[in-house]
């Protein structure tokens, strides 16, 4: 059962809105862009604004509230010896050792911005294949800013897909410098930030305890057959985040006090013998399909 309320809770609960535990079909794009400048090659530029290509306003989120009272907890700065503190009055601090700091102000940090915080100005271009997947990071949409640069802005998306080719340039987002790579879409720029080289930890170092023996022929046939009954093209739709889905599920009967969700039960993954399991797993081709349809029949009871 949803935990009682006080009649200051109830009050603001009524003129509350209600919000919705479903998930909307698509993300929309940010009404307010994570950064704005201007985007160059060499004597062209134009301005543009970067929007976060994805969404996270669907996740469930929760807050800490005080059972008693029902009453949502604030985190407040607190000083150890002298108690809560304004955060408008807090500076910023490098520590150089245990509670020793460098203090840094305002002034000193807007003395140190580099040109890229108002441009991303195209260094290189290369192509998409020569970037590891490692380093790949947050997609955005780069778009015009300003009906003026519209046409730089097309020009050089245009280039971009004739020639085949990624862009990169470097802009300063969150306190940070990162490097973006430029490719076009549709009618416009997605931008990617990139991992900076020492963000990315050597696979060799990561995979040095591997064994480098060479497995079992016929083991590697069997799971080559499975792959091949299992693939198929990408399709984000058939693909949801079931934890979240659950948790909503878990909201939705607790508001209507109904009974808690029971988990499944988690199979035993214990594999004793690898080619016995490879042969059963062969076998259980139409597996991925029973489980699909068993998810949407779950669905539609609910």
């Amino acid at each position: 059962m949803a935990a009682r309320k006080t009649k200051k809770a109830k009050a603001k609960a009524k003129h509350a809105h209600k919000p919705e535990l479903h998930h909307t079909a698509e993300g929309r794009l940010s009404s307010r862009p994570a950064w704005q400048g201007h985007l160059r090659l060499s004597l062209v530029s134009c301005p543009v604004a970067l929007y976060t290509a994805t969404s996270r306003s669907n996740d469930v989120s929760f807050h800490l509230i005080n059972p008693e009272t029902n009453n949502r907890i604030r985190m407040i700065p607190t000083d150890p010896d002298t108690g809560p503190v304004e955060r408008k009055d807090l500076v910023k601090g490098y520590e150089i050792e245990k509670n020793h700091y460098v203090i840094v102000t305002p002034k000193e940090l807007d003395a140190v911005k580099l040109e890229s915080t108002y441009t991303i100005d195209i260094e290189r271009f290369v192509d998409v294949d020569e970037i590891d997947r490692l380093y790949w990071n947050v997609p955005y949409y780069l778009v015009p800013n300003e009906k003026s640069g519209v046409d730089a802005y097309t020009v050089i998306r245009e280039a971009l897909e004739q020639t085949g080719r990624i862009a990169l340039g470097r802009v300063v987002m969150h306190t940070r410098e990162r490097l973006m790579a430029l490719e076009p879409r549709d009618k416009g720029i997605v931008a990617y930030s990139l991992r900076m080289g020492d963000e990315v930890v050597d696979p060799r170092k990561a995979f040095a305890d591997v064994p480098a023996a060479r497995p079992d022929k016929s083991m590697v046939e069997i799971a080559t057959k499975i792959i091949e009954q299992q693939e198929g093209p990408f399709e984000p739709s058939r693909f949801e985040d079931r934890y979240e889905a659950a948790l909503r599920e878990l909201i939705r009967r607790k508001e209507k006090g109904e009974k808690l969700v029971t988990a499944e039960p988690v199979e035993d993954t214990n594999v004793i013998d690898l080619m016995d399991a490879l042969k059963k797993s062969l076998k259980h081709k139409g597996r991925a399909a029973e489980t699909e349809t068993r998810i949407k029949k779950r669905r539609k009871a609910s």
